[in-house]
């Protein structure tokens, strides 16, 4: 009997293909043959003597410790793609949010509900949450792997124009890219030109820190950032200052590490006063 030990919640589809005669699965197995993680940091965790190998349910490695897997024999594994059209549908969603103050709209709208006028209410304050249409911007997409190939072709047929940015892009993803996606040679170039920018790159030495404050200053007024890749992709400190100054009109990502997932220019001074007092940020 093969024992795995899952540190996240698995899909139950993908449990199911393993024969539950020839494997044992569960959150609480001692001394596994093998490991399936998510997004699980096991950076600092001690890996049983048993372990043969380790199974991201995802693409990237950042959260797993593979030189030490490595030096103990342990395989390590993703599953790029797996997840790509789930990535690119909330992509798409973030930049209808950081357009559209629809996140604005909902919590206003929670305010009046008990108001006896709300019709009325709606009407005279919707002009409130308005925001730039999608079609004719200028999307730059960082990253042209599985997710990024994806979100280009769905952004071309919103009618934005797109840019691509990906000195490794793969043959495969070449071949699945749409012609209309215009190729950057430089990621400032891509910068300098893009409404939008969204990032779909693995985390490492060469790519932590790669939105600072000197990529912010290159970047068009109004930009808007979409990060659903690694948090470490982008310094928080230098995208709230950016945000604070108006440079940036919105900052979308699922990493909740500057106590939102969503700021909007016109919170921005609001939300950095709060991190200045939480964690001593310094403004410039």
């Amino acid at each position: 009997m093969f024992r795995i030990q899952t540190l996240n919640k698995i899909s139950p589809l993908g449990l199911e293909l393993f024969p539950r005669d020839k494997y044992e699965i569960a959150s609480d197995i001692l001394n596994p043959d093998a490991i399936l993680v998510r997004s699980a940091d096991m950076n600092s965790t001690e890996i049983p003597s048993s372990v043969l190998a380790i199974a991201r349910a995802g693409a990237g490695y950042n959260n797993i410790p593979v030189q030490r897997c490595s030096e103990s024999g342990v395989v390590v594994f993703n599953t790029p793609g797996a997840n790509a059209n789930a990535v690119k549908e909330l992509t798409l969603a973030a930049l209808l949010i950081s357009s559209r103050d629809i996140v604005g709209g909902i919590n206003w709208t929670a305010s009046v509900a008990d108001k006896t006028d709300v019709a009325d209410l709606v009407e005279k304050e919707k002009s409130r949450f308005t925001g730039p249409e999608l079609k004719g911007k200028t999307l730059g997409v960082v990253g042209l792997g599985a997710i990024g190939v994806m979100v280009a072709n769905d952004a071309i047929s919103l009618g934005m124009d797109v840019i691509g940015y990906d000195p490794y892009i793969s043959v495969d993803a070449a071949w699945n890219l749409s012609r209309e996606v215009v190729r950057a040679d430089t990621l400032e170039s891509l910068l300098m030109k893009s409404d939008y920018i969204t990032l779909h790159i693995p985390l490492g030495d060469n790519t932590k820190g790669l939105l600072d404050a000197e990529k912010f200053r290159i970047m068009k007024k109004d930009a808007r950032v979409i990060n659903f890749s690694r948090n470490a992709l982008v310094k928080d400190k230098d995208i709230i200052e950016a945000l604070g100054s108006g440079k940036l009109s919105a900052y979308v990502t699922d990493f909740p590490t500057v106590d939102c997932w969503l700021v909007r220019k016109s919170s921005a001074f609001r939300i950095l006063e709060r991190l200045r007092r939480k964690r001593k940020i310094t403004a410039q």
